[in-house]
């Protein structure tokens, strides 16, 4: 067994394979729930949960080019914050975190799968399940090689998805431009749901170690993903609510099929096999980020030191990958996916406001970089959060 992973990533590779968490998170799932919540103004939560997230990205972004270590957050604590107990706190929420976004998405992925293929709901949890694990122990340049396909595929279909919402004839009866009046509470509740559809840029940097010239790569990376992924969600929610009922929407665990249906008026079964090439790709992601996370850990924490080793010819952390993947199983097949999100999302906001507190920590001790942002970005990425946070329970109130 090696201890060191092999830097082989490339920048396309890399923003296919955010654009592939992001995508895979939320929009074949979640999209249904933010309409349902938000209505015409679900396209706006995208766009407004997107301009959240943009100081925190560019935070990542200059912490990854400055520290290209894996379990990324744990790092910049350590050396932004001075804090160990904190950065491995940190550390173990993210793993606990892309733990559960893999099984949100592996729930959702499956109920397209069920579409499909007429078997048990644990056999394909368990099936798909096991299949993305193997795939992760083989090589991170194979794992997200495979995910840079898929998500191209997905890209492909969320295209169709827009044509056919925009054009169905006549739009449905709420549907309407101009906007309506806002709905406040809808838009705050929607923001929460919108922003996990966003997780995947604060994974990008726990591949940093694999990762080619990651001063340049890593940001260039981050930010591609969310403008690519931020465009996306606000078109298809829109052509979404054009196309079905709001009240449809809310309640499917297929929103994007029914916008073909209802759109193209054909059979939406392919739509439901690239959804679950969708799901593919986010487990996977999602089971390659926790498993390097706990490889981090191990670098810097004694009673984590088991998960430090990787397979010498594979270059793969093995012990955290089958760990992963066996949480990821058993946690699909015993929670809910809107209550996977929320929490989720709630997390990463409190980890997203610690993350660019020890940025800050980071430019009073070295001010000079390659890539850097603004003293004032970190600052705004820390009340984004606050505010974002804030808003889910006022939303929840009104």
């Amino acid at each position: 067994m090696a201890e060191a992973l092999k830097r082989r990533i490339g920048p396309v590779v890399l923003t296919l394979y955010g654009i592939g968490i992001m995508v895979g998170a939320g929009i074949y799932v979640l999209t249904g729930a933010v309409v349902g919540a938000a209505g015409m103004w679900a396209p706006v939560a995208f766009l407004l949960a997107g301009l959240v997230a943009i100081p925190s990205a560019l935070s990542f972004s200059e912490l990854s080019a400055r520290i290209p270590e894996a379990a990324g957050d744990s790092a910049y604590i350590e050396k932004g914050l001075g804090l160990h107990w904190l950065a491995v706190l940190v550390g173990l929420i993210n793993v606990v975190v892309g733990t559960v976004a893999a099984a949100a998405v592996l729930r959702g992925g499956v109920g397209y799968l069920l579409a499909l293929v007429d078997i048990p709901f644990v056999w394909g949890v368990v099936g798909l399940g096991v299949l993305l694990t193997v795939v992760a122990l083989i090589g991170v340049l194979e794992s997200l090689s495979f995910a840079a396909i898929l998500t191209l595929i997905e890209i492909a279909g969320l295209g169709m998805v827009i044509w056919a919402g925009f054009s169905v004839a006549a739009p449905v009866a709420d549907y309407h431009l101009p906007l309506p009046s806002p709905e406040w509470g809808g838009i705050a509740l929607a923001m929460i749901f919108a922003f996990f559809a966003f997780i995947g840029f604060d994974d990008i940097v726990n591949v940093a170690e694999e990762t080619r010239s990651p001063a340049r790569t890593m940001p260039i990376a981050i930010l591609a993903a969310l403008a690519v992924t931020a465009l996306l969600y606000a078109l298809v929610s829109l052509a979404a609510i054009r196309a079905v009922p709001r009240e449809l929407l809310a309640v499917s665990d297929r929103p994007l099929a029914l916008v073909w249906e209802a759109g193209a008026g054909r059979s939406a079964a392919f739509l439901s096999a690239i959804a679950v090439a969708a799901a593919l790709n986010g487990v996977l992601a999602q089971i390659v980020m926790a498993s390097r996370v706990l490889y981090g850990l191990g670098k810097r924490s004694l009673w984590l030191t088991m998960f430090r080793r990787t397979n010498a010819r594979l270059g793969t952390p093995v012990l955290g990958t089958v760990l992963i993947g066996a949480a990821t199983i058993v946690s699909a097949l015993t929670l809910p996916v809107a209550v996977l999100a929320e929490g989720s999302t709630l997390a990463l906001l409190v980890v997203f406001a610690i993350v660019n507190a020890a940025l800050i920590g980071v430019k009073r001790k070295q001010p000079e970089a390659d890539f850097k942002v603004p003293l004032w970005m970190p600052w705004l990425g820390i009340l984004s959060c606050i505010a974002t946070f804030a808003a889910s329970f006022l939303g929840k109130l009104g």
